[in-house]
């Protein structure tokens, strides 16, 4: 792998997905502020890119945005025109995009439902990585960075799709990091954040969710932090270290364990999965 100092972060030009909100948005603002890095964030929201410009100030030149779906190959490849025929050369990708289907369970789901799932959360990471790969080996110190889940550690139950797209993300990735030595490849795997990720749920939020929920803040800074310490595979959060820990260890008795905490809970957003 090439040469990264401890400063490696400081002045790179960055591309990440989901780029408008939650974990996306923290990273951008961090990557902005402290490193001088140039952002070019991915969405589909301008209202929402517009806010970000607004919240970054006078930081606010670093940060441009490009608004696509990210699950279309075509998209992928009109961003890499873009950048060639403006001489962008970036040195970082962050693939962070990525869909929560509501909680329910497995039958409940359609090929469509699964489909669209793994188009976000799965093949928009391969078609960014594969495409952008000629501009990223460019740099002097190329990274993809591929945002995960700890659902991908430890399967939870109403989240089939969901955690299957993330746990092929995460074998993909691992692969990745073996077969490319010339390149850093990290793997984030967080627990639960206070995002606005549970948009598509029956309820947008809970105590149990929001005792185990990592601050979107702290949960931001830790991701960097991991992201310039080249962590091959980091887990972020007390809740993601806890079911990794289960399943590694007693990995049937951890999706029982899990099960029986949700349906106890009576919480509505599982209310799907156990009728």
């Amino acid at each position: 792998m090439k040469k990264y100092n401890k400063d490696w972060l400081k002045n790179k030009t960055v591309v990440i997905s989901g780029a408008s909100s939650g974990i996306g948005k923290g990273i951008a603002k961090i990557l902005i502020t402290k490193y001088n890095c140039k952002v070019i964030g991915i969405g589909r929201n301008k209202e929402k890119m517009l806010n970000l410009i607004e919240e970054l100030k006078e930081n606010s030149n670093n940060f441009s945005y490009q608004l696509f779906d990210v699950s279309k190959e075509e998209n992928w490849h009109k961003f890499y025109d873009y950048l060639t025929s403006n001489n962008i050369k970036i040195d970082i990708l962050i693939n962070n995009a990525g869909t929560l289907p509501p909680f329910s369970k497995e039958s409940n789901f359609t090929i469509e439902d699964v489909k669209n799932t793994f188009d976000v959360n799965f093949f928009s990471y391969i078609f960014a990585s594969k495409i952008l790969m000629p501009n990223l080996l460019q740099s002097n110190t190329p990274a993809i960075i591929n945002m995960c889940s700890s659902d991908a550690l430890c399967p939870l139950v109403g989240t089939s799709s969901y955690s299957a797209s993330k746990g092929a993300i995460k074998n993909y990735t691992e692969v990745m990091h073996e077969e490319n030595k010339n390149i850093y490849v990290g793997l984030i795997c967080p627990g639960f954040i206070k995002t606005d990720i549970f948009r598509n749920q029956k309820q947008k939020t809970s105590k149990l969710i929001d005792f185990f929920s990592m601050d979107l803040c702290k949960a931001s800074k830790k991701i960097v932090k991991g992201i310039k310490k080249l962590k091959k595979r980091y887990v972020v959060g007390f809740d993601a270290k806890f079911m990794d820990f289960m399943y590694r260890h007693f990995p049937k008795f951890s999706l029982k364990f899990f099960r029986f905490v949700f349906k106890k809970s009576g919480i509505n957003l599982f209310s799907d999965v156990f009728n």
